[in-house]
């Protein structure tokens, strides 16, 4: 079924961008079903690709192939094969049993993740394609890797926009106890996969992690947005002098005293304290008693998912960016970081550069952090670079 795009409307796909606007579609044949599959044509009727069709999303069409050729279940299983044989030759795979396996469009797969968790899968339908597809795609997942549990974690807000509800829940196999054990970089972790962030656990920074980790030995540090512990558990085990941990969350809070426990041998929980609370509230606060730090570690939630909420999310970026620079003793190492797409790396430092100014304070960048490479990055599609980390010194 073809989608006749308006004149010059074509130039992102040449560049090999598989995103279709709604404004950029001029005719749409045959009401073609929710998920399904069309021809994107120019404005001459010239093919230019395959995608799945989205009525309801302003993407309307996310492409599947730059090429004529079917998109079945041949097709996706040459993709999800290459997506795994990428992982393969990534040393992850020899530091961790937790880590990305199918990263949406740039494995060439629009809208759908898979993470792995030891044997278990952990998959996540955000788009009318991926879900079109899903239970061909549970199949393909099981015969590739042969893992048998498959987790569905479907229950992003982004859906909503695609006219999906959220589905969670055992996809194929048997998943008796949604709460795994995960090993990284020789420390364990403690993941719920129905419960937690994501798909369970921020697999993106496991390199972070460890880096920043390695920074913190002899250290005074303050963990915000801790959720269950890995830049904490990684300081400790690297020679932290001394941790605190914030989040908002007591669950999560939680997990990360078990996450003490299960690597006890290397991490001193003497050196651990947790605290509950709101972190921009808190960090007035340890301002205002004037507290500081030696190491202050910033991973926020998702501020701005689209750049439409930039300029909020650049208010939050800048405010905690600021106290913490505050917080921070002469010689002290701020290790910040945006999972915001709306945020783009540029913007981001820019952002950090103004909180520094504000505070009175020289920095210096050493760093530049980013997304594992079990995340990749298509080249055509920069929005796949969603996670920015910068690593500074306070002068």
């Amino acid at each position: 079924m073809p989608i006749l795009l308006n004149p010059n409307r074509e130039k992102s796909l040449l560049r090999r961008h598989p995103w279709i606007f709604a404004s950029a579609v001029k005719q749409v044949d045959a009401n073609p079903a929710s998920g399904s599959t069309v021809d994107l044509l120019d404005a001459n009727g010239h093919f230019l690709a395959r995608a799945s069709y989205s009525p309801l999303s302003q993407i309307r069409a996310r492409v599947w192939t730059f090429v004529d050729e079917p998109v079945d279940e041949d097709f996706l299983r040459k993709r999800i094969h290459a997506a795994c044989k990428l992982r393969d030759t990534q040393s992850v795979i020899r530091d961790t049993n937790a880590y990305r396996l199918i990263h949406a469009e740039s494995d060439g797969l629009p809208g759908l993740v898979v993470d792995r968790y030891d044997n278990v899968l952990v998959l996540q339908s955000t788009t009318a394609g991926s879900e079109f597809w899903k239970e061909t795609i549970a199949d393909i997942l099981v015969e590739e890797t042969g893992i048998q549990n498959i987790y569905e974690r479907s229950d992003v807000d982004v859906r909503e926009l695609e006219g999906l509800k959220p589905i969670t829940g055992i996809l194929r196999g048997a998943i008796p106890n949604p709460q795994l054990r995960i090993t990284e970089h020789e420390l364990f972790f403690q993941v719920n996969i129905a419960t937690g962030h994501k798909t369970g656990f921020y697999l993106d920074q496991r390199e972070n992690r460890q880096r920043v980790g390695e920074l913190a030995k002899d250290r005074d540090v303050l963990n915000c947005f801790c959720y269950t512990g890995g830049f904490s558990i990684h300081a400790l085990a690297n020679g932290a002098k001394s941790v605190l941990s914030v989040d908002s969350s007591a669950d999560a809070l939680a997990l990360l005293e078990e996450n003490i426990v299960l690597n006890r041998v290397r991490v001193p929980a003497e050196r651990h304290t947790a605290l509950e609370g709101d972190v921009f509230q808190l960090l007035r606060k340890f301002r205002d008693e004037n507290r500081s730090f030696d190491m202050i570690i910033l991973d926020p939630p998702k501020f701005a998912p689209t750049a439409a909420h930039a300029e909020k999310a650049s208010r939050a970026y800048k405010d905690i960016n600021l106290l913490a620079f505050k917080l921070l003793r002469h010689g002290g190492i701020l290790a910040t970081f945006s999972c915001s797409g709306g945020v783009d790396a540029a913007l981001f430092q820019k952002i950090v550069a103004s909180a520094a100014l504000d505070a009175g304070t020289e920095a210096t960048i050493i760093e530049h952090l980013s997304q594992g490479g079990d995340h990749p990055v298509s080249l055509h599609f920069p929005e796949g670079a969603y996670l920015k980390g910068l690593v500074c010194v306070k002068g």
